[in-house]
């Protein structure tokens, strides 16, 4: 959806951005390793004046079952405001959520009620093979020109996948981004310098969410459906927990800040309202 003026989280360097207004909510990726119950996103308040500080304050449940939701993220950020591609008027409004197991992608829409978000969007595994000729989709990420979706596997499962392309606004399939990966053929995170035209690509991290001024960092124990059992042989217990940075130095867990989550469901990637270090890419230093 656009907008008259920018979106007001976006920022045109991280220096500015670390004076950004607190998050308050975090919305996390839930799945259910024993695919017997639809994935999730939760919806976890943050905010330390709040009477449901460290609480589940809502919840949307995918339409099908094993989906296994793992990383997602924003329709649009910071990057929109490059020169290069401009697109200061696209909102950041809609998470965009992939299933690693059943390669469809879902678009949620955190407004008008952030507590409350809303699937709009099903993007079924057939469009995008045919449309891209991905699947086994992984990581999303805003760019200047759309939105970027890393795929570990071709139409049929095979290596190498790669990146294709979402319109920002009509989530559209574009197709595939790369002219010429060369030898690689194997890729699970990216990342990019926009102001060097350099992309990386990385295998397998845990994933931690740092907030915008690098004041807070927020984390959940479970890997993988497939990896967690070789972590955790006798089973987990999903949680989430909180890291604060002192003003002097140093780091040290939020004793009021412990998410037990509620059985059946493990908690994955975090992503915070109106962005975080990992969602949002600028164009200036």
């Amino acid at each position: 959806m656009a907008t008259w003026r920018p979106d007001p989280s976006f920022y045109p360097s991280p220096r500015m951005a670390a004076k950004a207004p607190k998050e308050t909510l975090a919305y996390v990726a839930a799945f259910d390793p024993d695919r017997k119950r639809p994935d999730a996103i939760a919806v976890v308040d943050v905010d330390p004046a709040s009477s449901t500080y460290s609480q589940i304050v809502g919840q949307v449940e995918m339409p099908n079952v094993g989906d296994e939701l793992h990383h997602f993220g924003w329709n649009a950020c910071s990057s929109c405001l490059c020169p290069n591609a401009p697109h200061p008027h696209v909102e950041r409004r809609y998470l965009v959520v992939p299933g690693l197991r059943s390669s469809r992608l879902h678009i949620i829409d955190t407004k008008p009620d952030p507590r409350n978000p809303k699937i709009v969007r099903v993007i079924e595994p057939a469009e995008i093979a045919e449309k891209a000729n991905y699947s086994r989709l992984h990581t999303t990420h805003c760019g200047p020109e759309g939105i970027y979706v890393n795929a570990l596997a071709d139409r049929d499962g095979k290596a190498p996948g790669g990146i294709f392309l979402l319109d920002h606004q009509s989530f559209d399939v574009l197709g595939q981004w790369e002219m010429d990966r060369g030898p690689q053929k194997l890729a699970y995170d990216f990342w990019w310098h926009l102001g060097h035209d350099t992309m990386i690509t990385s295998e397998w991290p845990q994933m931690v969410e740092i907030s915008r001024d690098g004041k807070r960092v927020y984390f959940t124990n479970s890997l993988y459906g497939a990896i967690d059992p070789q972590f955790y042989p006798e089973g987990i217990d999903g949680w989430m927990v909180k890291l604060d940075v002192a003003d002097g130095g140093g780091i040290a867990f939020d004793e009021r800040f412990f998410v037990d989550w509620p059985k059946g469901h493990r908690p994955h990637q975090v992503r915070l309202e109106g962005g975080d270090c990992s969602s949002d890419s600028y164009c200036y230093p």
